[in-house]
């Protein structure tokens, strides 16, 4: 049976609104969760990173993301809602993007995130993250959405055209859904 994790979220489940990205970060620093700890949580699958869902807050979900090397998120945004993310194994990618006048998208930053690091955005930063590290290694990350993340957009580089796309931690992948 899984462990849970409610106490560890009781600072967050008292803001009862949508945490501002200060709150997130801040509690990441105050709360340093491992992956060993999240054991139960790390569902891998072969052909898709698997999103976890660790605690449901009232303004807020925690998921534990889990990356097999080479696998890699949609570009995508969280409309609707802000996002902290900390490296809890392995190195991360995260590359930012922007629209062009004509509506595509091209690809401004990238950035590596180390374990121990965090990042935060806002609903509509455009970004995608991936596991691009030697080998075999795998990532696992941490990610509070808040509110849940029902919705996102997701974007291509060969065509302007913007797709919704619904959350797969909602249902029917409540203990592990990826895409």
């Amino acid at each position: 049976m899984r462990r849970s994790f409610a106490d560890t979220f009781e600072s967050l489940d008292r803001i009862g609104q949508r945490l501002p990205l200060p709150a997130i970060l801040e509690w990441f620093a105050a709360h340093p969760l491992t992956a060993e700890e999240l054991h139960d949580y790390l569902v891998f699958h072969r052909d898709h990173y698997v999103r976890n869902l660790l605690h449901t807050g009232p303004s807020f979900q925690a998921l534990v993301l889990c990356w097999r090397n080479g696998q890699r998120s949609p570009i995508h945004n969280h409309r609707g809602s802000h996002c902290g993310v900390k490296v809890l194994r392995g190195t991360a990618t995260e590359t930012f993007f922007e629209r062009t006048p004509n509506g595509m998208i091209i690809p401004t930053q990238s950035r590596l995130l180390p374990p121990g690091d965090t990042t935060a955005s806002a609903e509509a930063d455009t970004h995608q993250v991936s596991n691009c590290q030697a080998g075999d290694a795998d990532l696992v990350t941490l990610h509070i959405y808040s509110p849940p993340l029902t919705k996102m957009e997701v974007f291509s580089l060969d065509s302007p055209l913007v797709r919704e796309w619904d959350d797969p931690i909602n249902d029917p992948f409540i203990d592990g859904g990826g895409i």
